[in-house]
């Protein structure tokens, strides 16, 4: 007979529990509708109630990355292109990311929420959750914290910042509880619900439930949410093949795991390109300026890097892709210099083929990343000549000077009250003087928030 661990210790996946009806709740999980489009409808009342969608950039040859509710009642989606959505809604309000305030706004959020539960983990921009205390386990209390929650931020954030909450015993229920009712929803799904009250979910609409998982599904003969409900521990682990599919089974049977850290393993930037800048010169301009961003990002961070992988997105079809090695580096000199030889290789190949592309987007990552003091870098600084080790770490401290200065100047400016969303690079190189910093500026990575120092790089 298994014992089910203590509420207020995450079992390890290799625990033996089992399943009971009586878990109390014990997370509170938010998910904020329409998270990038209800920011702007915050800082512009007139936009409230009004349909709204957000782009990547202030042009008409892009698509939404966000739309309110009273855009998605007109059939606009993430990803309706800005003329097709003008078209289904004449008036709509477009509006170019900012994806600072959205950062800002988030922190503010947290804040507040935070004057009610301690924060547990952040998801992305618009999902947390946090863990209710022993005396918050039971529903009537737990849903008075949840209201009490919503009315915190409508009064001392914002109205138009609306979400959805779910109350649940794992963090995994708690989301796909927030998931039933949107906007504005509140659902408390307990362990004597289930599987009974989530038996009509869609599988791919469940976290951690991918395309490559839902195929090892199928072939395992489990195609709904009973027949998952129904696996058991171990049996989830080799569908998965890796301890992901055992710690997901807890979550889905109420019961927390401990998470290892993630080391970060890459740092990259992607833009889609506007038609000012789809010819293979200008596209290299870009290209070298997400490099220069993701190279002060490594920095910030006090990692060394050594690989650099770049792809381009061809209009109207098509794509190429490459990385080339290196020893580890800081120096965005050397990395230049790589991603210039591989862009070279790319034109030379497209010259053999045709006319000159239009390029339709750029991707750019820094891998194999390291701390000094790891093996990686110890084991190449062994073999690495002492007047080209010199040379680069010269560079690396030229390079992290250059980031400093552009920081602290930008804060200055902030101080002094520039506005939101018009940071700029105060020291740059002079090939990438004309682009403007908003264009090249962080962006939400919905599994991540970008601290504020990555705006001023």
């Amino acid at each position: 007979m298994f014992a089910a661990p203590d509420q207020d210790r995450k079992p390890s996946p290799d625990d033996a529990v089992t399943p009971s009806a009586d878990r109390p709740l014990a997370y509170l999980f938010l998910d904020f509708n329409a998270y990038f489009a209800s920011v702007e409808q915050h800082d512009h009342p007139e936009l409230r109630g009004r349909p709204v969608i957000v782009t990547p950039l202030a042009s008409e040859h892009t698509g939404a990355i966000a739309a309110s509710y009273e855009a998605r009642g007109y059939g606009i989606r993430r990803g309706t292109p800005v003329r097709d959505a003008r078209r289904m809604c004449p008036g709509i309000a477009v509006m170019p990311a900012r994806h600072d305030r959205y950062v800002a706004v988030h922190k503010l959020l947290m804040k507040e929420i935070e004057r009610h539960l301690p924060l547990d983990k952040i998801y992305s921009i618009d999902e947390a959750a946090f863990r209710l205390s022993r005396s918050e386990r039971d529903p009537a209390r737990a849903v008075e914290t949840a209201r009490r929650v919503k009315q915190g931020i409508a009064e001392n954030v914002g109205p138009a910042l609306r979400a959805s909450v779910g109350l649940a015993p794992s963090r995994l229920l708690a989301k796909l509880a927030a998931e039933r009712v949107k906007p504005d929803g509140l659902t408390v799904l307990e362990a004597r619900d289930l599987p009974h009250k989530l038996a009509d979910m869609t599988l791919t609409d469940i976290p951690g439930v991918g395309a490559g998982v839902m195929n090892r599904l199928e072939k395992a003969g489990i195609d709904n949410f009973l027949k998952l409900w129904n696996l058991q521990p171990k049996q989830a682990r080799a569908i998965w093949g890796s301890v992901m599919g055992e710690r997901f089974w807890y979550g889905l049977h109420g019961f927390e795991t401990v998470e290892e850290p993630t080391k970060k393993s890459m740092i990259g930037h992607s833009r889609v390109l506007t038609r000012e800048h789809e010819t293979p010169d200008k596209a290299r301009i870009v290209a070298r300026a997400l490099l220069l961003k993701a190279a002060s990002r490594l920095r910030h961070y006090g990692l060394f890097a050594s690989s650099l992988s770049l792809s381009a997105r061809l209009r109207p079809e098509g794509g190429w892709e490459t990385a080339r090695r290196f020893s580890h580096s800081q120096d965005s000199f050397l990395f230049l210099k790589t991603l210039d030889d591989m862009w070279e290789t790319f034109l030379t190949r497209q010259r053999r083929e045709g006319p000159a592309p239009r390029i339709g987007g750029v991707t750019v990552y820094l891998h194999g990343l390291s701390k000094p003091g790891e093996t990686a870098i110890d084991q190449l600084d062994l073999f690495a000549e002492p007047a080209q080790a010199e040379t680069d770490s010269r560079r690396a401290g030229l390079w992290k000077a250059i980031d400093d200065i552009n920081a602290d100047l930008d804060a200055k400016f902030r101080r002094l009250g520039a506005p939101s969303g018009e940071a700029k690079r105060h020291i740059s190189l002079a090939s990438q003087s004309g682009l403007a910093l908003n264009y090249l500026g962080a962006k939400i990575a919905f599994s991540r928030v970008p601290e504020e120092a990555e705006f001023m790089y």
